[in-house]
């Protein structure tokens, strides 16, 4: 048995109206894509638009209009992306405690989404982008996605199923793929050592202070590296260099955000974006005093990456609970909102947080 088409509300279906997006119901119940039909249909694309977001059983089946073919009907099970949502199904989707409407941007209708695998072929077929059978990073670079579109598909999130998808296919794959462990393995005893350096040229009174300068710098830092560099959407060149390396430095888990092994950084990029902020440390602090807060700082990336796996894959108690809802908010209901990980401090400091919209149109 194949994979369980997903659920789509009536709020996404009515969304999908135009020509950029074009999704139509066939006696209201499963829910097809057909934007890259609109060119191919033979009377016009203004014909489908007219219903675009709608139902289109009466119409096909109108004699004097005109009366579809089988042909008609077996050229639209090719477009088939879900089952329109029930009015039980979409008050079971609303008890999740997230706005349904505000998923339009990513394609999902919930957190539900999370179990149900992705239909490879279908997913191809209707999207155009990538075949998840494949490795993924040559598909960015060599298809030449304009950047529109690829940010478009790479922030609709897909589900593998078990294990992961393929991105370099050769060697190098096992360098993309970390368990969350290797983090605290690797790098705490780092920091136990940066740590003990630091003491031998400060007091205790000194150094304690001077570390937490660090673990708070990292709170900017995370925010910052989230917002500015992992989501350079608007500022993102529109070449596939630059497309690629989006992909591979953040797309990806966008993408295939449950993806256990691809969750926190690998050794090797920590490494690269962490050297120019030891260097700065350094420039800016004498020695012992660079070492204290560096490794504050570093404490605070080994909380980060490890919160960051625990948020999409772990039983959490209230406040991580909250901070988890929050954060799948970010994957599912609005990516460009919602880039404080550990904490929402930041993004309501700058204006970016993710306000529950249902919870506030309740208690209005």
């Amino acid at each position: 048995m194949g994979p369980t088409l997903p659920l789509i509300s009536s709020a996404e279906l009515k969304a999908h109206n135009t020509k950029k997006s074009a999704y139509v119901t066939l006696h209201n119940e499963k829910v097809y894509d057909v934007t890259s039909f609109l060119n191919e249909h033979p009377g016009g694309a203004e014909l489908i638009l007219e219903y675009a977001g709608k139902d289109v059983t009466d119409i096909m089946g109108d004699i004097i209009s005109h009366e579809h073919s089988e042909s008609a009907y077996e050229i639209l099970d090719n477009y088939l992306i879900g089952t329109l949502a029930n009015p039980e199904e979409e008050g079971r989707l609303m008890t999740t405690g997230l706005d349904k409407d505000a998923y339009v941007l990513t394609g999902v209708v919930s957190e539900e989404a999370l179990s149900i695998t992705t239909d490879f072929d279908q997913d191809y077929k209707s999207q155009s982008f990538l075949d998840l059978r494949k490795p993924l990073l040559m598909q960015v670079f060599w298809n030449n996605f304009p950047k529109e579109f690829y940010l478009q598909q790479v922030h609709r999130p897909r589900h593998y199923g078990n294990g992961s998808a393929p991105l370099f296919g050769n060697i190098l794959e096992p360098l993309s793929k970390t368990p969350w462990y290797v983090i605290p393995i690797i790098w705490l005893p780092c920091v136990s050592y940066g740590t003990y350096l630091a003491s031998r040229g400060l007091s205790i009174w000194a150094l304690v202070p001077l570390w937490c300068v660090g673990l708070f710098i990292w709170t900017f830092v995370e925010y910052m590296l989230h917002r500015m560099l992992f989501h350079m959407d608007d500022r993102l060149p529109d070449h596939r260099i630059a497309i690629t390396l989006h992909f591979l430095l953040h797309g990806v888990h966008h993408y295939l955000p449950m993806d256990k092994l691809r969750l926190v950084m690998p050794p090797a990029l920590f490494v690269i974006l962490a050297t120019p902020f030891y260097r700065l440390a350094h420039f800016l602090f004498p020695y012992h005093i660079a070492m204290a807060i560096f490794c504050g700082g570093i404490f605070g990336y080994i909380c980060y990456d490890c919160t960051h796996y625990f948020l999409h894959h772990a039983t959490l108690p209230p406040y991580l609970k909250e901070l988890k809802s929050y954060h799948l908010e970010h994957h599912y209901k609005n990516y460009e909102l919602g880039f404080g990980v550990t904490s929402k401090f930041w993004d309501v400091v700058f204006g970016t947080e993710l306000v529950d919209t249902s919870a506030r149109s309740k208690a209005a």
